[in-house]
């Protein structure tokens, strides 16, 4: 545990350093956000802070490949060169995208061809748990696709909820430290090694979003940008195939039942796939196309709901923090009733921090009557 915290603190202080400077290379490139429509941002702001990123990644990975244990994991694994490669393949396409704009269909292009190195370097879904159906393993043209697939879906997941300040860094953040307490967890119960690609790459993943998001809460000095986004979300799909290729599913069944593996990979990033089937079914209704932006993201319905951008933001960290802590309290506790209690009642905090400005409104528009 002591090598992951190293490995963490390394990626946030390399990130929290070099994200001034890759603000600076962004002013001085010309990648700057304008303030459009659908934005909440007042001023242009700089992005490209995916460049700071990628270089705490970097230097995590090559700490981490330094520690005694941790090496174990560049001697036995390929999932920190496919990361290297991966992400270096989807940070230019995002860091082109924070400079030029490029259209969605190069945007997805990219995505596909760095997911595909990633699955070159043998990075692979090896089954797929099915309710009442038991353990489906699949084969090698099933595999690719799969995992291509989902590595898609989880950058573009990231990618719809970076419309606030330190909402997607502080999501992800949450998210990654939610899969390490699990992938932890599933190693001490199945005796394997805790040096494993899932946990490196999601405590790696945490390290850098903690390192970005003090530059990048509100007021923020630089957006992350496509570069960020798209690689934070590459890294989180990472961690996720990893672990299909570390862990028994047979063990998994017997320990947790059916249903549980099939959520591992999804709940802790349950806030970004919502917001992405939401935002999917919304345009293709409306007769547009699913990456035509608008302005109906969860995070803006808070803002129209009355929250600002701050108390928005804690709102959505609430509910990441809810959704990850009860998968890994499930997980460890084997105790459904007392965690879907405890969950039921964080969810209707929950509810009543959304609702607050709503009703603050209707007790004042009451009081206000009563005195007229």
């Amino acid at each position: 545990m002591r090598e992951y915290l190293i490995t963490l603190l390394v990626a946030a202080a390399v990130t929290y350093l070099a994200t001034p400077i890759a603000r600076r290379l962004a002013v001085r490139a010309g990648a700057m956000t304008k303030v459009r429509d659908r934005d909440v941002h007042t001023i242009p702001t700089p992005r490209l802070g995916g460049a700071a990123m990628f270089l705490g990644m970097a230097a995590a990975l090559l700490v981490a490949s330094r520690l005694p244990t941790l090496q174990a994991v560049n001697q036995k694994f390929s999932e920190p060169k496919a990361l290297l490669m991966g992400g270096g393949v989807v940070f230019l396409i995002g860091a082109l995208d924070d400079r030029f704009t490029l259209d969605a269909v190069t945007k997805l292009a990219g995505q596909i061809l760095a997911a595909a190195v990633i699955v070159l370097q043998g990075v692979q879904m090896l089954w797929l748990p099915v309710p009442t159906q038991g353990t489906l393993v699949l084969g090698q043209d099933w595999s690719v696709i799969l995992t291509v697939t989902f590595i898609v879906l989880v950058i573009n997941a990231v990618n719809f909820i970076d419309g606030l300040d330190g909402l997607a860094a502080g999501v992800v953040g949450i998210a990654a430290l939610a899969f390490f307490a699990l992938a932890y967890h599933l190693s001490v119960q199945e005796h394997i090694s805790r040096a494993t690609p899932p946990m490196l790459i999601a405590i790696v993943v945490a390290g850098i979003c903690l390192g970005f998001l003090p530059h990048n809460f509100h007021p923020a000095r630089v957006f992350m940008g496509d570069s960020g986004s798209m690689l934070i979300g590459l890294l989180l799909a990472a961690s996720t195939v990893s672990l299909t290729g570390q862990v028994n599913p047979s063990d998994l069944y017997q320990q947790y039942g059916a249903f549980l593996p099939l959520l591992l990979p999804f709940t802790v990033l349950a806030i970004p796939f919502a917001d992405l089937l939401l935002a999917v079914v919304r345009r293709t209704k409306a007769g547009r196309a699913p990456w035509t932006p608008d302005k109906q993201h969860l995070h803006h319905r808070l803002l129209e709901l009355g929250h600002s951008q701050r108390r928005a933001v804690l709102i959505m960290y609430f509910c990441s923090a809810v959704i990850g802590a009860g998968i890994v309290a499930l997980s460890v506790t084997q105790g459904p009733l007392i965690v879907v209690s405890i969950g039921g009642s964080l969810a209707v905090v929950a509810l009543l921090l959304v609702s607050l400005p709503r009703l603050l409104s209707l007790y004042r528009a009451r009081h206000a009557h009563r005195a007229a």
